[in-house]
């Protein structure tokens, strides 16, 4: 298993306000950005955006996000080819990967199950946000925006979007493997 480098990835998924619920959420992006755990660096980030079958984006998902039903339908792919992106790519599979908190990690799960696809990732996974409650001693965990201003570093981009959070991701990661 290759140990250099850690596939750090954030979901974005079709949303409702509480009234305005509509189908299923789904992944309609997925941020990864690869963490060189020996420097330290950041290699590269990408946002794969995901069409959604069987939902669309609502207003608030499009306010909280950024990403509106028409980006997905021009530049979204089918969420088996976003799999196949990060098995061949990013070698999903064999590396570790983190995100933040468990969200990310049943999400995939859940529309795996649905969609009959095999999980994309490999066993080993680093809860990101626990790990930093505990490197801390934090009595409860914090969210991510409230981690990187605690360690001083500015929210890079748009706070929900799945490439610039998974990128701020790494970066607290970078701090606690300090």
């Amino acid at each position: 298993m290759p140990l250099d480098i850690i596939n750090v990835v954030d979901l974005e998924a079709t949303c409702w306000n509480k009234a305005g619920k509509q189908g299923l959420s789904e992944i309609i992006e997925i941020g990864i950005s690869e963490f060189e755990i020996s420097t330290g660096n950041i290699l590269s980030t990408e946002s794969i955006y995901v069409r959604p079958e069987h939902s669309k984006v609502s207003e608030f998902c499009y306010n909280l996000t950024g990403i509106d039903q028409r980006t997905l339908d021009d530049s979204g792919i089918e969420y088996w080819r976003a799999l196949l992106k990060l098995e061949g790519r990013y070698q999903s599979r064999s590396r570790i990967w983190a995100s933040y908190g468990e969200y990310d990690v049943r999400m995939v799960d859940k529309q795996c199950q649905r969609e009959y696809l095999k999980y994309p990732f490999g066993a080993k996974h680093i809860n990101v946000k626990t790990l930093f409650a505990l490197k801390y001693k934090l009595q409860d965990e914090i969210g991510m925006a409230s981690a990187l201003k605690m360690l001083n570093i500015p929210l890079e981009g748009r706070h929900h979007s799945g490439g610039d959070d998974s990128k701020n991701i790494a970066k607290i990661l970078r701090e606690i493997l300090k």
